[in-house]
């Protein structure tokens, strides 16, 4: 049985009572979604409403890690809540744009700037011109 190269590390920190900055480092792929999404899913139970996942360490993300930040994005709204992408790696971004989930999941250059996202009212859509 071999043993993963870049095991999947996860750390959990909270700007805010309802913030969870999750820092994820390794590969986000079929052998480690599992676990990511145990951590999405106990901060979820917390009352963590805003997600930062800061992917600037992943190397490598297939459909099972795309798919995991689709459902906790799904979870947020309905909460209402937020997700954000931090610095996702050149590797990582391209998947993210090719898929589409960039345009759906708001993708953030530092901490600072999802934290500013989160704070500001979601905008509402422009009224159709007659």
């Amino acid at each position: 049985m071999p043993i993963a190269q870049d095991p999947l590390s996860v750390e959990v920190t909270l700007p805010r009572e309802d913030v969870a900055l999750v820092t994820v480092e390794g590969y986000l792929d079929v052998d480690t979604a599992t676990e990511f999404q145990h951590h999405l899913a106990n901060q979820l139970h917390h009352g963590r409403r805003h997600f930062l996942l800061d992917l600037s360490a992943v190397p490598f993300m297939d459909s099972s890690g795309m798919n995991i930040i689709l459902r906790v994005y799904q979870e947020a709204r309905e909460l209402p809540g937020s997700v954000h992408i931090i610095s996702p790696t050149p590797a990582v971004r391209r998947i993210l744009d090719l898929t589409g989930v960039s345009i759906t999941v708001p993708v953030s250059e530092s901490v600072d700037e999802a934290l500013e996202r989160v704070d500001r009212p979601r905008e509402a859509p422009a009224e159709p011109e007659v």
